[in-house]
């Protein structure tokens, strides 16, 4: 990789190196030969940095040595960087007089690159003699690092097991969820790696059928209480707060939405009772039998949370002998009884260590899974007399810091660059993948793509318990995630100790710093002026990555000319300004987020180097020469984002959300057909679908530039919008489908038969969208039950009358062979279920829109065969609708006496409406 965390730029400064011994620059002529003697030391140097790395301990001359070359490697970068740049600006130059003129300013540069050549030997020359003085090229480690091969590309497996939590989940369900209608609030209260948030979740997921509204948020440490609670509003109603909502508007519009609902509210890792003094205040006690489940370290906060409802305080406790030994052999061996038997003395003595901290059993059986007895004896070495059956917080991190010990070096950096986010937050894997990359992270593979490799870097993680899922797919893919808080203090430590990132959560530490900054997290506010002096001339002018949270302007962070990555989330304004966003000549990486109007440079094109633009918010408009990015990859603007003309000079680019087919010119709609590489495609239609005529026009405009490029498309999502019957009809062709498809939602249009070509989707794994109820028939259904790959399908009929004949789902041959979850809404007599129907289903959720038959205004049985559904089914929802309440009580008691007797483990949630 070009940039690691133990070796600084060392690799990408050597790239430039050879860059500048090309023939591109070979007027340098003396300059030249300087810079392949460069070339040869930092090689040499490279390669001690990679031996070091690979040691548990160093001495403190080897420390100071490897901190000098590595930050030395940064500054060098960061001079060659000035200077190629220089150069591609003076060369941009047209006209006689002005050739001239530029020929003098080249000569210049060249001279003053020159100066900076010598000086840099000059330093070279001086760490070069340390390294001869300390005789560090003899260095040998007391101890190496046990390398683990990497998994598979793709792999993914729950380390957890949830094993002992069908107990605490069952009493803690007990005592929630008594008779009583009053608000109730219970408390999960333990030591940290215990297990409580998994606790939670579970019991969520438990009873969350039973409540018409559930949530779920994090607290932390130091917790953002106006952000947390319009979170939580945003998961409760799917709707933004206004970025004018006082703290008391949002509580008051979160008791409001509650207030006639049964609800559920998980609030994680309380610190303090201040915070839950407030957050309390947006749950009304509306006796509905609402329930609030928190979690916390700390008893006084537990036993506050509870004081003043029939709560109960409900102590996490370690895992037992038997739970503990089921857990870390099933994560090794398989199951618990697999363990061979050489391993048995060494595997017990290090389980013994663990206390029966869920954390600690998981960090160290996924470090030991697939590995040779050396490296159990190098384990239980490590460990020492660490633990005796009574663990520490200390204790703790020095089992996760074996862990992270043991990882390969690359593994190391992925991991110690999640050291940006704030404690608790929930980070999406598609943003630390790009992330990743625009950091140089990522290993270059042959035959696989930098963002594939980057995946199982991921995975990888996962696997190894390093970092916790927060949201998992119904395809196993994990799509966000969560560091917790013990981790993050080791990655912490270890990022300030190697200066990696800087974690800034008060404006004096940013002067008090005497060290050049490379990565920094900005988690305080105010002070503004503090961190500009600091951008200026301080420890922040050569930083290359910024992350802003909180409440800071954005002018200052236009200062930062040496920045790649740059992840704005920092506060409410008007209007968010960025218009000198062009001076970053560097900038790899930007998104934006926030509820604020975002005002942009009128030109962004000498941002040559960008590969990620993310804007969630509205941007006043957009630069006319953003077509000419040569390397941007992925595009993310709000729907009203008008382009101009030129879109298909995109080449490159892979991912495009979220397109307005409305606004934008058709120029532009032709042009996405250019976009060979274009994989992720989301488009809109914003308008309320008057015009059908010109939506039709448009779609099948669309359709036919897809049709150019549809052997690279992996996703295709159009977002609800309202153009009604009719606009689908072209797309019941689609010549040459998308064979490599893996999404595809479309919705607001519908289809008036199920296309055919949608049986050419052998990869298609996720699939919505609208069709005909005269298209729900045997032969539609028999083209998505031939999908192989498919694993969640959403089906919604647009017609509001009952469907003439049943939907008849199959259950013979391979029919619905991968489906795991099904979303059906429709109007009734509904569906029949066959004999082995969807073998593998997990999730059934289904709305039934009632009609009352013209004999007798009798209604009939929606469901024939449910009991045919597989014995496995987890969840099952069903929303009744229709004009009379006799009719969906009697359809909801028949459905919920069959569908208990038949599923007594599954979560049955069924409402009428």
């Amino acid at each position: 990789m070009a940039v690691s965390a133990s070796t600084g730029v060392m690799n990408s400064l050597l790239g430039k190196l050879t860059t500048l011994m090309g023939d591109e620059y070979r007027k340098l002529k003396g300059v030249r030969n300087k810079v392949v003697s460069l070339h040869e030391e930092f090689s040499s140097m490279n390669a001690l940095l990679v031996k070091l790395a690979g040691m548990d301990e160093l001495d403190v001359q080897a420390k100071v040595w490897r901190d000098q070359v590595r930050e030395m490697s940064y500054d060098i970068e960061d001079c060659i960087d000035d200077f190629m740049h220089d150069l591609e600006v003076k060369g941009a130059t047209t006209g006689f007089l002005k050739k001239t003129a530029e020929r003098f300013k080249k000569l210049k540069v060249r001279h003053q690159i020159a100066n900076k050549i010598n000086g840099i030997e000059a330093r070279v020359l001086q760490v070069h003699e340390r390294r001869i003085r300390y005789k560090l090229d003899e260095y040998n480690p007391t101890t190496s690092i046990v390398h683990i091969d990497p998994r598979a590309l793709a792999i993914f497996a729950d380390a957890a097991g949830l094993v002992g939590i069908d107990t605490p989940r069952d009493e803690l369900v007990e005592l929630l969820m008594d008779q009583g209608q009053d608000l109730k609030v219970a408390s999960i209260v333990g030591f940290g790696g215990l297990g409580k948030t998994t606790l939670a979740n579970e019991v969520c997921r438990e009873i969350k059928g039973k409540f018409t509204c559930h949530a779920f948020v994090s607290v932390s440490l130091n917790p953002d209480i106006p952000r947390l609670l319009q979170n939580l509003l945003l998961k409760l109603t799917r709707q933004q707060s206004s970025p004018s909502s006082s703290l008391d508007d949002v509580i008051t519009n979160i008791r409001e939405y509650l207030l006639d609902e049964r609800y559920f509210i998980i609030i994680d890792d309380l610190w303090d009772t201040s915070a839950w003094d407030i957050i309390k205040c947006a749950f009304p006690e509306n006796n509905h039998g609402s329930r609030v489940l928190t979690t916390t370290r700390i008893y006084s906060v537990a036993a506050a949370c509870c004081s003043k409802s029939r709560g109960c305080v409900y102590e996490m406790k370690s895992l037992n002998d038997h739970h503990s030994r089921r857990m870390f052999f099933t994560r090794i061996f398989g199951s618990e009884d697999s363990c061979p038997t050489e391993l048995v003395d060494v595997s017990m003595d290090i389980l013994k260590k663990c206390g029966g901290l869920p954390l600690a059993i998981i960090s160290i059986s996924s470090l030991l899974a697939d590995q040779p007895k050396t490296t159990f004896e190098y384990v239980r070495k490590s460990l020492g007399f660490m633990f005796d059956g009574n663990p520490t917080l200390h204790q703790m991190r020095q089992i996760l810091d074996l862990s992270f010990r043991n990882l390969p070096n690359h593994l190391k950096t992925c991991l110690l660059y999640l050291g940006m986010y704030p404690e608790d937050h929930e980070i999406h894997r598609v943003d630390l993948l790009r992330q990743w990359i625009a950091e140089g992270f990522v290993c270059p593979t042959p035959g696989l793509d930098a963002e594939d490799v980057a995946i199982s870097y991921f995975n990888e993680l996962i696997n190894r318990s390093m970092i916790q899922p927060v949201y998992t797919d119904d395809n196993g893919v994990v799509s966000s995630c969560r560091v917790h808080d013990i981790m993050l203090d080791v990655i912490r430590s270890k990022t300030e100790e190697e200066n990696f990132i800087s974690v800034l959560n008060d404006p004096e530490a940013v002067l008090g710093m005497h060290r050049n900054i490379r990565r920094a997290s900005l988690q305080c506010s105010g002070e503004e002026c503090r961190v500009t002096s600091a951008m200026v001339n301080g420890s922040l002018s050569k930083v290359r990555t910024v992350y802003a949270f909180g409440g800071f302007s954005c002018q200052s962070l236009m200062l930062l000319k040496y920045v790649r990555v740059l992840h704005l989330d920092i506060g409410r304004y008007d209007v968010l300004d960025l218009t000198g966003i062009s001076s970053l000549f560097l900038l790899r990486y930007l998104k934006v987020v926030g509820l604020w109007r975002i005002e942009l440079p009128s030109q962004i094109g000498k941002l040559q180097q960008l590969e990620t633009l993310v804007l969630e918010r509205s941007a006043s408009k957009i630069p006319s020469d953003i077509v000419s990015l040569p390397l941007l990859l992925h595009l993310i603007v709000p729907e009203d984002t008008v382009f101009p003309d030129g879109i298909g000079r995109l080449g490159l680019l892979r991912t495009l959300w979220f397109f307005n087919l409305e606004r934008n010119s058709m120029e532009n709609i032709e042009g996405l057909g250019e976009m060979t590489r274009l994989s992720d495609f989301v488009f809109e239609w914003t308008g309320e679908g008057e015009d059908l005529v010109e939506g039709a026009r448009r779609m099948d405009v669309l359709r036919s530039s897809l049709q150019r490029i549809s052997g690279s498309l992996r996703i295709l999502h159009m977002e609800p919008v309202k153009l009604g019957s009719g606009v689908l009809d072209g797309w019941t062709t689609f010549s040459p489908p998308p064979i490599h498809l893996r999404e595809m939602a479309m919705w607001g249009c519908v289809f008036s038969t199920i296309p055919k070509w949608f049986g050419h989707l052998r990869d298609l794994q996720s699939l919505s969208f609208m069709v005909r109820a005269a298209g729900l028939k045997d032969d539609g259904v028999a083209i998505l039950a031939g999908l192989p790959s498919l694993v969640f399908l959403w089906l919604e009929s647009e017609s509001e009358e009952p469907l003439e004949e049943r939907v008849r789902i199959p259950g013979s041959g391979m029919a619905f062979q991968a489906l795991k979850h099904f979303r059906l809404c429709c109007w009734a007599p509904l569906l029949t279920f066959e004999a082995g129907a969807m073998p593998v289903l997990k999730k059934l959720f289904l709305q039934l829109i009632l009609s009352s038959c013209e004999s007798g205004g009798s209604v009939e049985g929606p469901l024939d065969g449910i009991e045919h559904l597989p014995a496995g089914l987890r969840e099952i929802e069903i929303a009744i609708k229709g004009e009379r309440d006799e009719d969906k009580d009697a359809v909801k008691s028949s459905l919920k006496i069959a569908l208990e007797e038949r599923y007594p483990g599954a979560a049955l949630n069924i409402w009428c409406r």
